[in-house]
C-alpha cells in the first residue's frame, strides 16, 4: 500500500512539473511579448526620428553611392551630415535622383515664389527664385565629384538681373579610417541652412534673414578641406580657403546693410586669394533627432590690395546651432555674429556716404514646426519662427563729427505652413511682420521640389 501511495505522489508530482513549467513559460511569453511590442514601439519612433534626420541631412552623399554597393552607401552617408552637416550636410526629402549611368547621379532644385507686400500691393511680384542642376559622379567607391549649377531670377544678361553661378565643384576622396579629404568650391559647414538649402529642406517660402543677412547663404569657397564621423556622435570639419575681399565694399549703396558679407563675397570668381582663410565645426548627434554644434571662419580680408586703407582687417565670423525632433515636432534656433577689424582708416574715407563698413553684426532665431497631418501622399506641418539681427551694430571709433549711427535690432515673426506633396514637392504660404521696418510687413507663397 506504501508503494501504490509512493506511486500516485510520484505520479501527481510528475504531472504537476510540466503544469507548473507550461504556466512558468506562459508567463515568460506572456512578457516577453510585451517587451516585443515595447521594442517594436520605441523603434519605430527611432525610425521616425531617424528618417527626418537621414532625410535632411544625407540624401545627397546617399544616392550618389546608391549605384555602387551597400558598403559604399553606408560609408557616403556617414561622411555628410542642416541639416544639419557639417551643421546639415545635405538636402531635404526628395525622390530618387535620376541615374545618367551606373556611377552618375543627376538631382536638382528649384523654387518659384509669389510675394504681395501688406501696405503697398503695387509692388506685388513672381519671381523664378533659382534653378539648378546637380551632378554627383563616383570613379570608385571612395571618389566622387559633386557639381552644381543654378540660374537665378529667370533671365540672365547684360541688362537683367538674373545670375548664372558654379554653386559647388569639388572632389573628395575617402580614407579607411572615415577620414575624407575634398578640393575645389564647396560650401562652408556654418549653421543650419547653407549646406542644407533646398526648398524642401527649410520652412517658409523665402530663407531666413539670420542665415542670408549674416551668414551670407548659399556661402562657397574655394580650398581643401577635411572632415571625419566618429562613433561617438561628433562630426568634425576643417579647411583653408579663400575669404572675402573688403576692396569690393560700396559705402555708396545699401548692399552692405543688407548683408555685410554677401556684399564682398568672391564666390570663386577670380578670387583675389593672397589673404586666406580657415574654418572649423563641430556638431554632435549622440541622440537620436537631435544636433548640437557650432562653426567659425576667420581670416584677413584686406587682400594686400593697393592703396588699399584697410589691408590688416580681419573677418570673424561664428556661429551656434541646434536642431531637435523629436516625434512630429521640429525645433531649431541659430546664434550668429561677425566683426570686422581695423576699419577705421578706411571708413573715414568712406566719411558722408551712407554705407560704411561695420565692426560688429549678428543675428538669432528660434523656430518650432509641428507636423499635424500626414498620409501616404501629403504632410502639413505649420511653423511659427523669430529673428533678430542687425548688419551694422556697431562701427570702429571715428573723428568727432564722423560717427556713424548704427543700424536697428530688426525682429521679424513669420508664421505659415509647409505642404510636402509625397517627398520632393512642397506649397509654402507664409506672413511676415516686422517690427522696425513695418513697410516690408508681406504675404509670401512659394512652390519648390528637389530630386
Amino acid at each position: 500500500m506504501k508503494k501504490n501511495i509512493l506511486a500516485q505522489a510520484v505520479a501527481l508530482a510528475l504531472m504537476a512539473s510540466p503544469l507548473a513549467a507550461s504556466a512558468s513559460e506562459a508567463e515568460l511569453l506572456k512578457r516577453l511579448d510585451k517587451l516585443a511590442a515595447e521594442v517594436e514601439q520605441l523603434k519605430a519612433e527611432l525610425a521616425a526620428t531617424k528618417k527626418k534626420t537621414d532625410t535632411v541631412e544625407k540624401r545627397q552623399d546617399a544616392l550618389a553611392a546608391a549605384p555602387v554597393a551597400p558598403a559604399a552607401v553606408v560609408a557616403a552617408s556617414a561622411g555628410t551630415a542642416p541639416a544639419v552637416t557639417a551643421p546639415v550636410s545635405t538636402a531635404a526629402a526628395a525622390s530618387p535622383a535620376t541615374m545618367l549611368g551606373p556611377n552618375t547621379v543627376l538631382s536638382s532644385y528649384g523654387e518659384v515664389n509669389y510675394t504681395r507686400p501688406r501696405h503697398d500691393s503695387s509692388k506685388s511680384q513672381a519671381d523664378v527664385a533659382r534653378a539648378v542642376i546637380g551632378i554627383t559622379h563616383r570613379f570608385d567607391e571612395k571618389t566622387k565629384m559633386v557639381a552644381e549649377f543654378e540660374w537665378e531670377h529667370a533671365v540672365t544678361s547684360a541688362s537683367d538681373k538674373g545670375e548664372t553661378e558654379v554653386e559647388q565643384l569639388y572632389v573628395e576622396r575617402e580614407f579607411n579610417n572615415g577620414l575624407r579629404a575634398k578640393g575645389g568650391l564647396f560650401l562652408i559647414p556654418a549653421g543650419l541652412l547653407n549646406t542644407n538649402h533646398e526648398p524642401t529642406a527649410y520652412y517658409g517660402v523665402y530663407r531666413n534673414f539670420v542665415e542670408t543677412a549674416i551668414i551670407p547663404s548659399t556661402w562657397r569657397e574655394a580650398g581643401l578641406g577635411l572632415s571625419q564621423t566618429l562613433d561617438n556622435g561628433i562630426t568634425w570639419d576643417t579647411g583653408l580657403t579663400t575669404g572675402f575681399d573688403l576692396s569690393k565694399w560700396d559705402a555708396t549703396t545699401t548692399d552692405g546693410r543688407t548683408s555685410p558679407l554677401g556684399s564682398i563675397h568672391q564666390e570663386g570668381q577670380m578670387a583675389k586669394s593672397h589673404d586666406l582663410s580657415v574654418f572649423g565645426a563641430l556638431n554632435w548627434r549622440g541622440v537620436p533627432g537631435l544636433l548640437l554644434g557650432g562653426s567659425v571662419f576667420t581670416g584677413k580680408i584686406g587682400q594686400k590690395t593697393p592703396d588699399f586703407a584697410a589691408q590688416d582687417a580681419r573677418l570673424t565670423l561664428w556661429d551656434l546651432h541646434a536642431r531637435y525632433t523629436p516625434g512630429k515636432w521640429d525645433l531649431s534656433a541659430v546664434y550668429a555674429r561677425g566683426t570686422i577689424s581695423n576699419t577705421e582708416a578706411l571708413n573715414q574715407t568712406f566719411a558722408g556716404n551712407p554705407t560704411p563698413v561695420p565692426s560688429s553684426f549678428y543675428g538669432w532665431y528660434t523656430q518650432a514646426a509641428y507636423q499635424l497631418w500626414k498620409n501616404s501622399d501629403y504632410t502639413l506641418t505649420p511653423f511659427l519662427r523669430y529673428e533678430r539681427f542687425n548688419t551694422a551694430n556697431s562701427y570702429a571709433a571715428m573723428p568727432a563729427g564722423l560717427a556713424v549711427a548704427t543700424g536697428p535690432n530688426e525682429g521679424v515673426w513669420t508664421v505659415g505652413t509647409n505642404f510636402n506633396v509625397g517627398e520632393g514637392v512642397v506649397l509654402k504660404a507664409d506672413y511676415q511682420k516686422f517690427k522696425v521696418d513695418t513697410a516690408r510687413d508681406r504675404f509670401n507663397l512659394g512652390l519648390g521640389y528637389a530630386f
